[in-house]
């Protein structure tokens, strides 16, 4: 039989706004920031855990398998097994439905899940016209050969290409997020107006949140090598308002397109962690669960209308276990983008679409926005990718405590075409 699941603790950095040049962090400084303080104040010590599942997709040269670097830095133990997940903006998430499974399944008694991101680090690349070059000098036989071969050169062959910008551009169907944002915006009829109030209110609530503290004891300071010390998200703007951000030109599709600077997640460094424990293992540490994982789903779709990931992810999760959206108390469904986010309400209140292509006997309803997001998302914080599934489903769980609901999904469209939900329940 399948065993219970607990989350039992969790903690994440700052997520901190990529500006010029590479951050102060890079993706396991990130993971270590958050974590020395999550494992020094538990009741066991770091080499409890059974493995250690970190989601990252810029991984960087210096940190190839940075779940395991990250362990070790840790101090979790050399025999530790730490391995890294990535499934694009679900590898945070991923983690976590790893390693639930992992201890569902009686593999495992306690993992430590998370996930962590420095876009900031993301490389400059050559050209393969540069590449090719290179090689050719490193292989001519000869000074004669050498300089042949230098005289090749030209100036477009060393000319960088953003690693991050092809990172988020599909490479099937060649459009950017932002271009598969205004897709979903333009079948469900969302403005401009709506994409821009939607933005206004995530700043406006994550404001909110940091200054009733809200987020004490999930966001955990970080401190440089120099000595400076990050304390909160800092891409927040809680000036912003629905007329400043209509300001903003459209980014992907001039002039007439929907997707903003404003109305879209930030590009940003931050790392998450989880605890997930068996009963087992709360019951032999003392363990006080914060709530239990019920069920998770993916879902695959064209990668062109991305966005709607949540909404083919969650709708099955729903059916599997006989539940509705109005059943559904607290909701984390990760900002990529306004418009996107906006489009999948849109899409569970169509009766044509749901009954379509979610199969279902009319609209699913409507999501209470009172419910959704209720501190903010990316828009207002940020969205390092390897890290917002974590994120979210730690979030879930401390709002649900916050606010006493029972029930909540946690929820992301995933850049190719996917998605992921996650069902959590109070305990």
């Amino acid at each position: 039989m399948a065993r219970p699941v607990f989350i039992v603790d969790g903690s994440r950095t700052p997520f901190l706004k990529a500006r010029s040049g590479p951050g102060p962090f890079t993706p396991v400084d990130l993971a270590v920031q958050c974590g020395r303080p999550l494992l020094a104040r538990q009741p066991f010590s770091p080499d409890s855990f059974d493995q250690v599942i970190l989601g990252c997709v810029n991984v960087i040269a210096d940190e190839m398998n940075p779940a395991r670097v990250a362990a070790l830095r840790l101090g979790m133990g050399e025999d530790m097994v730490a391995f890294t997940v990535q499934i694009n903006c679900g590898s945070g998430m991923q983690s976590i439905d790893t390693a639930y499974r992992y201890i569902r399944e009686g593999h495992a008694d306690m993992v430590l899940a998370g996930g962590t991101e420095a876009l900031s680090h993301a490389p400059l690349v050559w050209p393969n016209s540069g590449v090719r070059w290179f090689a050719g000098l490193a292989t001519a036989k000869g000074m004669a050969a050498k300089l042949a071969s230098a005289f090749k050169l030209r100036p477009r062959d060393l000319k960088p290409i953003i690693g991050l910008e092809r990172g988020l551009t599909d490479p099937v169907t060649e459009l950017n997020m932002g271009q598969t944002a205004e897709v979903v915006g333009h079948l469900f009829g969302i403005t401009r107006a709506q994409s821009d109030a939607y933005a206004a209110e995530s700043h406006r609530r994550l404001a909110h949140a940091q200054s009733a503290g809200y987020l004490k004891g999930e966001v955990e300071t970080a401190f440089s090598r120099d000595g400076k010390f990050f304390d909160h998200d800092d891409g927040v703007r809680p000036d912003s308002t629905a007329e400043t951000l209509a300001k903003l030109r459209p980014v992907f599709e001039r002039p007439w397109g929907q997707v903003t600077a404003g109305n879209s997640s930030q590009i940003t460094d931050g790392a998450s962690w989880v605890i997930l424990a068996s009963d087992a293992a709360v019951a032999k540490h003392k363990l006080t669960p914060k709530a239990a994982i019920v069920d998770s789903h993916w879902a695959a779709l064209d990668p062109g209308i991305m966005g709607l990931g949540p909404v083919m992810s969650v709708t099955p999760l729903l059916k599997r276990n006989d539940l509705t959206l109005k059943d559904v108390e607290t909701w984390e469904l990760n900002e990529a983008f306004a418009t996107q986010v906006l489009g999948c309400l849109a899409a569970w209140n169509d009766d044509k679409f749901c009954r379509e292509i979610l199969r279902l006997d009319g609209a699913a309803g409507e999501i209470d926005r009172e419910r959704l997001n209720v501190d903010g998302g990316a828009i207002s914080l940020g969205h390092p990718v390897g890290t917002s599934g974590n994120r979210i489903v730690l979030h879930l769980v401390n709002a649900m405590k916050r606010l006493g609901t029972r029930r909540g999904i946690a929820t992301e469209c995933i850049g190719g075409g996917l998605g992921g939900a996650m069902l959590i329940e109070a305990v």
